[in-house]
């Protein structure tokens, strides 16, 4: 019962196009600027070249504030070189997702919901389940590199992008919520 009323939850935050609740809520769009998500389309694409895997998770609307408490809390400025730092594989904090919310990195090391949809393919591995588990909750953006391929994915809404370059990988983050 208790995952119904958190996906109403999440279902009512992502309506912002409602007057009546963006009223009550005083919501605002979430906008992104090509300057704050260069960094993180660069590292994804050195990580791609390198085959370091990695899940980062852009809040959009939907704040996410119970998944950054699963992990350590970082609150830095997005930059490419932390956050290939954090997603070496031999540091503490490389296992989990990231979370990036109001232009910062907030935590890394998080838990994601994982989905249990049975249409995801088998070669899609956990970082991909993770990635649609909360895409399929929020309307979060999350960015995958596979650690196997080096391909880099995004999940938005409940779907795949799957083997994004660097321009689509950038057209992706640079959508506003429709």
């Amino acid at each position: 019962f208790q995952d119904e009323i958190r996906r109403f939850l999440f279902t009512l935050g992502t309506h912002h196009s409602n007057p009546v609740i963006r009223f009550f809520t005083n919501s605002k769009k979430a906008t992104t600027k090509q300057e704050d998500i260069m960094p993180i389309v660069m590292a994804c694409i050195n990580m791609g070249k390198k085959k370091v895997g990695a899940l980062i998770v852009i809040e959009r609307n939907i704040p996410l504030d119970e998944i950054i408490r699963t992990g350590e809390v970082v609150d830095a400025a997005i930059s490419q070189r932390l956050i290939e730092n954090i997603f070496f594989k031999n540091s503490p904090l490389h296992d989990g997702a990231m979370v990036i919310s109001k232009k910062r990195i907030k935590a890394a090391g998080c838990i994601l919901p994982v989905s249990h949809d049975l249409s995801i393919p088998r070669e899609l591995g956990l970082r991909h389940r993770a990635a649609m588990g909360i895409t399929q909750e929020t309307d979060a953006h999350a960015v995958i590199v596979s650690e196997e391929t080096g391909n880099i994915s995004v999940a938005y809404r409940g779907q795949f992008y799957l083997r994004l370059n660097a321009e689509q990988l950038e057209s992706m983050l640079m959508q506003e919520n429709k």
